[in-house]
């Protein structure tokens, strides 16, 4: 099974190198590596000029944001199994091999997704991400969540969903996982931890309770695009049972998922048993 891995990286010299070796770094032969860059100034183009020799293609050339770049690295990609990694994350070593066994373990499964790390601009581990089982209804309501640098899933099963949608400026990685359930798709989780996601001033998550004008804006989007999620899947706006459910939803996560919660309260009391992960 070839894998094909697309980075989108804008202005993010400061990650990349780091990025890109993560994915080098892997076990796994069959590697397609796509990096796209609409036009950096920060260094970013001779670090992936440096790097090319791990690098499959690029795609350089303006674009009109994440979601449009995400399309076209994909657009170019040929692999059996995709995945994408912000340029400000990483893979944890193993990672893509993981993947592929299980891929080949359940034959009718279309998209795993594994657990990570939650670390802050210097890569220190301040908390542990698990993904929750997917369902429509859990996810609009609060009670899923997953670990979009920890998914992989089959090209056909993107292509038949259309890919990301062009339309969704802040929460398109949640919007495509959504798209491949309610189109049937047989989403896993596995129990391994394959990534890193980096929280930082600059991202879009670690910006997100500042009052800062795009954090506000940020905000208003995201609560758009919830509302939509959320007549996709129940075909009404939200009401005056929604926060019911969304009760509901949160406490089968903490019955479904309780490793989650477990983990959070240990970390909340100070305990930080990840320290030495690398990557």
């Amino acid at each position: 099974m070839k894998v094909s891995i697309v980075t989108i990286s804008f202005n993010q010299a400061k990650f990349l190198e780091e990025a890109i070796q993560s994915v080098a770094g892997q076990d796994y032969g069959d590697i397609e590596y796509i990096v796209v860059d609409p036009g950096s100034t920060d260094g970013s183009r001779e670090i992936i000029e440096r790097e090319s020799a791990h690098i499959t293609k690029t795609v350089l050339e303006p674009d009109e944001g994440p979601v449009d770049g995400l399309n076209k690295g994909f657009a170019v990609a040929t692999g059996d199994i995709y995945a994408y990694l912000n340029a400000d994350d990483a893979l944890l070593p193993g990672a893509v091999s993981k993947a592929v066994s299980y891929f080949k373990s359940f034959g009718n499964v279309d998209v795993i997704t594994g657990h990570g790390y939650m670390v802050d601009i210097n890569g220190g581990v301040f908390r542990r991400f698990y993904s929750d089982r997917f369902s429509p209804w859990r996810y609009v309501h609060g009670g899923a969540v997953i670990m979009q640098q920890s998914t992989f899933f089959k090209s056909e099963a993107f292509k038949e969903v259309g890919g990301f949608n062009p339309g969704n400026r802040i929460w398109w990685d949640g919007e495509l996982v959504l798209d491949f359930a309610l189109a049937g798709k047989n989403i896993i989780v596995v129990n391994d931890f394959m990534s890193i996601f980096r929280i930082h001033d600059e991202s879009i998550s670690g910006s997100r309770h500042d009052q800062s004008e795009a954090s506000i804006k940020n905000e208003r989007l995201r609560q758009e695009n919830l509302e939509r999620f959320y007549i996709k899947v129940m075909g009404h706006p939200q009401n005056w049972l929604t926060p019911l459910a969304n009760v509901i939803a949160r406490i089968s996560k903490w019955v479904l998922e309780p490793i989650g919660t477990f983990w959070r309260f240990l970390e909340k009391l100070g305990f930080r048993l990840d320290k030495n992960v690398h990557w």
